[in-house]
């Protein structure tokens, strides 16, 4: 029966994912400046943090009118130019072919020269790659590799999905508790799903002991964060 709920809980990890991770970045890239036109300026000057910050306006339609080529452009700006983080936005764009053609395998060079920089959305994104088996071999050990370096420099993306690894013993042996630590860390560290998740091991007593009065105050705290699950679980 175990065997057959984490089967379960792993068709909808991965249909969360492949949702949820567009969102994601998001969240996890919301730029201090959102001035489109002194963003401009800083770009026009070599400033490749500008030209990366203005790509996300471009991306989410943040003060300018969307427009998905744009913002490929300049994250390929900023990536041509040696910013590891433009190069993962740009990942980003190729992996669900936003403005520019779906290519996983691009996607995965462009996730890992973005990880081997030093930022944590492209090895968080290059686990997912790894976990899927999307541009590259199907590899667990990778993708908790991956996972595990972006929680431990305190990427709450990375705390999140390796906790939903260890719930459902994906590429390991399966631990609650270890879970609940990780969501722990992600809900604490900004990210929203996270709170749903944790959320949900108090609402069950999975790894942690039962308590509804925690469970309705993580939702909350979701739902405050933008989770559609944590809203959900309210109503």
């Amino acid at each position: 029966m175990r065997a057959f709920q984490n089967l379960l809980g792993l068709l909808s990890l991965s249909l969360l994912l492949l949702v949820g991770t567009r969102l994601q970045q998001a969240s996890a890239e919301e730029p201090a400046d959102a001035d489109a036109e002194a963003l401009q300026a800083r770009c026009d000057k070599g400033d490749l943090e500008g030209c990366k910050a203005l790509g996300v306006l471009y991306d989410y339609g943040r003060g300018v009118e969307r427009n998905l080529e744009k913002a490929v452009e300049l994250y390929r700006q900023a990536c041509d130019g040696g910013l590891a983080a433009g190069c993962a936005s740009l990942g980003v764009m190729v992996q669900y072919g936003d403005g520019v053609g779906q290519d996983a395998a691009e996607a995965f060079k462009l996730y890992k020269k973005a990880c081997d920089g030093g930022d944590m959305l492209g090895c968080s994104s290059l686990g997912f790659l790894y976990q899927y088996g999307e541009g590259v071999a199907q590899d667990d050990a990778k993708a908790i590799a991956l996972y595990t370096k972006a929680c431990d420099a305190k990427f709450a993306i990375g705390c999140g999905t390796l906790g939903l690894m260890y719930q459902y013993g994906q590429g390991g042996k399966q631990d609650d508790a270890k879970a609940v630590e990780l969501y722990r860390q992600g809900c604490e560290g900004g990210y929203a799903r996270s709170c749903s998740d944790l959320a949900l091991m108090y609402k069950d007593g999975a790894g942690v002991k039962k308590d509804a009065a925690k469970a309705v105050e993580l939702f909350k705290r979701a739902c405050d964060g933008g989770d559609e699950t944590g809203c959900d679980s309210l109503k």
